[in-house]
């Protein structure tokens, strides 16, 4: 489809709501495959591995695999093995990603050792505090108790690392809070800043386009969140294409800092936005 040389996609509020694909949108995915662009579904997903969620996709038709997916808890592997490599990290999070998290040390509440992704569990001492309080996605996992928790050990001295700052996202039911809305009070009152690893830090489209072997100016992301994926994406370099699904609002759209350089109703739409682009 003329100079696209990739696509990057959102999962959730773009391709599914609630893992039910929107209309039209397993057509539109297969003929991005017939059409030989390459793909990298890129999503701030905390509640599934990523063998899970192309598992879950190919029994709804979407053509992927495990192979085609990056996601938050994976870039934070990588982030974590980068930047503190050998921390004991805290996981709060309301889904269990543990086999993403490849080379990360993982403690439980009280500082115990509880393993290491793919079964690769270390031992660093019992009872010791965490070096990294890591915060995945929200749900029953996030009580007072473990807030409360994670604050302590930022008090401390613990480093803060978040899988994303997402506000809220689309649910079956409606629009539901997600990690931000704890995140932002938790960095408040610590007075620390968390290290962000998936949308919107550069470092996570820098891993996609990366991952696809093309540049910033030969990419198209498409999403529903106009902040962390649109013009996170236009920051670094990538055309950025709203799809008018998922959490996306009007009034968010207009008071946003920035402006697509696309606007779609829906993914279904995106194989003639390309066609367009590429006449």
């Amino acid at each position: 489809m003329g100079r696209v040389g990739a696509v990057l996609i959102d999962i959730d509020g773009v391709l599914t709501v609630a893992w039910k694909p929107l209309p039209g949108t397993v057509a539109a995915m297969r003929r991005l495959r017939e059409a030989g662009v390459p793909l990298v579904l890129v999503t701030n997903t905390t509640s599934r591995t990523r063998a899970s969620i192309a598992a879950k996709l190919a029994e709804l038709g979407f053509p992927v695999t495990a192979e085609d997916i990056l996601t938050a808890p994976a870039a934070t592997a990588a982030h974590l093995r980068e930047h503190h490599p050998g921390a004991r990290c805290l996981l709060i999070n309301s889904g269990d990603v543990r086999d993403d998290l490849t080379g990360v040390t993982l403690v439980d509440e009280e500082g115990e050792t509880s393993g290491q992704g793919h079964g690769e569990g270390e031992t660093s001492g019992h009872g010791e505090a965490p070096d990294v309080v890591v915060i995945g996605g929200a749900g029953d996992a996030f009580g007072y108790a473990e807030l409360n928790r994670a604050f302590r050990h930022l008090r401390r001295g613990a480093r803060l690392v978040a899988m994303h700052r997402n506000l809220y996202w689309r649910t079956a039911t409606g629009l539901d809070l997600d990690t931000g809305a704890f995140l932002l009070g938790l960095e408040r009152a610590a007075r620390v800043e968390a290290e962000i690893t998936g949308k919107p830090a550069g470092s996570f489209f820098a891993a996609a386009l990366a991952h696809l072997g093309v540049t910033a100016s030969e990419a198209v992301m498409v999403g529903d969140d106009i902040e962390s994926d649109v013009l996170a994406a236009q920051a670094a370099g990538v055309t950025g294409v709203l799809v008018r699904t998922g959490k996306y609002l009007p009034e968010t759209h207009q008071a946003a800092e920035g402006t697509p350089d696309h606007v779609i109703d829906s993914f279904a739409d995106l194989p003639e936005l390309l066609e367009r682009l590429r006449a």
